[in-house]
């Protein structure tokens, strides 16, 4: 096998995939994808639900038929895969030390690397459940493997807590099966997924979804019997007198996603602590020359349409820099949240390479707006940029701006950006 590549691309979910097309397509000669599954497609093959394409081919396709489109496309342009391995390190001079079965430890080097690992649900641990120990406590994730990819049901009677996506596809999910969803806990005062998605999951199919109120401890010995709920204030105290009892069997996790950034890491790439995940330019380089990363392992995206175009983005600038090399670290703008923005991304835009394509920028907001809002984009003088209207602003749903070629000229006299989200 071969040990040097113009590109590697680490991951072969929706973001992967749309870097490893992007990559071959713009001039690199040798891609490599290597992925620790059995399969292409990422999270994508255990999500047998709709909702797939809508924005990128204008129609409702289940994840596999999506993956299936770009493991075609993969295959057809003759980019090299590496399956069931597992990649155990990468060094800032693009390096990347992997292992299998097969081939045992491999040493392989790239002119680019593009990071796309995805992300990892959060556990038990990281929320610091109390209570006993017992069987019957997954994340929402590794239920819908075990009724989507292996057939087989994790319990009877469920608690879901959390208002995750995930956590809201498999209250239908499980429905649908026969299961019973006794209720949907979310501990903030919001969704935390998107209203579509309560609407088709938890409206369509009578669950009950309780806001502010959280799992206080679990019980039971061998098996998960039951829950006792909470009520809490704005602070996450738990308010007297107001837990409940809830038989169940199963108690799912729906309380977040992490970016998969370990190798990241051992790369020297910078993380930005609140999203997790890399500070990226407009091109998703990192702060380490000629390592990319795309879809979630920047920040999670509500959509995988949107996790493809950045792969595409990320797949396309690392083609260009195995190619020449020629995108070095210039002159910067940095990008910084304003009124009621948590992060946005890209974290800058590098003033050199403003002149081909729009800037899409990504952000969430601190607090749900529930009228009108107007996203802006303004300079250090308050000059607005670039701006939208939304009809709300939620912390669950992404709000998605682009900077325009016609605004260039003032971009490049901007000293810093910053992006504000208001009341109209």
């Amino acid at each position: 096998m071969k040990h040097n590549y113009d590109v590697i691309v680490i991951g072969s979910g929706p973001g992967g995939l749309a870097a490893a097309i992007a990559a071959k397509e713009n001039g690199a000669q040798d891609v490599l994808i290597i992925e620790r599954d059995l399969e292409l497609g990422g999270i994508l093959l255990q999500c047998i639900h709709n909702g797939f394409g809508l924005e990128l081919f204008d129609q409702d396709m289940p994840g596999p038929a999506y993956a299936q489109h770009f493991i075609e496309k993969v295959k057809g342009l003759g980019i090299h895969t590496l399956m069931d391995t597992m990649v155990l390190d990468i060094t800032p001079e693009r390096k990347v030390y992997a292992i299998n079965k097969d081939q045992g430890y491999i040493d392989l080097s790239a002119r680019a690397i593009v990071l796309a690992m995805g992300c990892r649900e959060r556990t038990r641990a990281q929320i610091l459940l109390p209570g006993a120990r017992p069987a019957g406590v997954y994340t929402a994730g590794t239920a819908q493997r075990f009724v989507n990819v292996e057939g087989q049901m994790p319990g009877e009677k469920f608690v879901i807590l959390g208002s995750g996506d995930i956590g809201m596809i498999m209250a239908r999910r499980l429905t649908i099966e026969g299961a019973k969803v006794e209720r949907v806990l979310e501990i903030m005062p919001y969704l935390t997924g998107l209203t579509r998605n309560y609407v088709q999951c938890l409206l369509d199919y009578g669950i009950t979804l309780q806001k502010q109120r959280t799992v206080n401890r679990i019980i039971g010995n061998d098996r998960v019997e039951a829950i006792e709920a909470v009520s809490v204030d704005e602070h996450w105290i738990p308010i007297p007198n107001s837990k409940e009892i809830i038989p169940c069997d199963t108690l799912l996790l729906s309380v977040g996603l992490i970016p998969e950034n370990e190798l990241s890491k051992k790369a020297g790439v910078l993380l930005d602590p609140v999203t997790n995940g890399p500070f990226v330019d407009d091109r998703f380089m990192t702060n380490v020359p000629g390592i990319f990363a795309a879809g979630n392992v920047v920040h999670v995206y509500d959509l995988v349409d949107w996790v493809t175009e950045a792969g595409y983005v990320a797949g396309k600038g690392a083609a260009q820099f195995a190619q020449a090399e020629k995108i070095k670290a210039g002159e910067q703008i940095q990008l910084k949240t304003g009124e009621n923005i948590r992060y946005v991304v890209p974290h800058k835009l590098e003033k050199a390479h403003l002149a081909e394509d729009e800037v899409r920028l990504q952000m969430r907001a601190i607090t749900p707006i529930e009228e009108r809002v107007l996203v802006t984009v303004e300079d250090q003088n308050g000059e607005v940029i670039a701006k939208k209207a939304e009809a709300y602003a939620r912390p669950g749903e992404i709000l998605s701006l682009s900077i325009k070629p016609q605004a260039y000229d003032a971009v490049q006299q901007a000293t810093g950006l910053m992006v504000n989200v208001r009341k109209r």
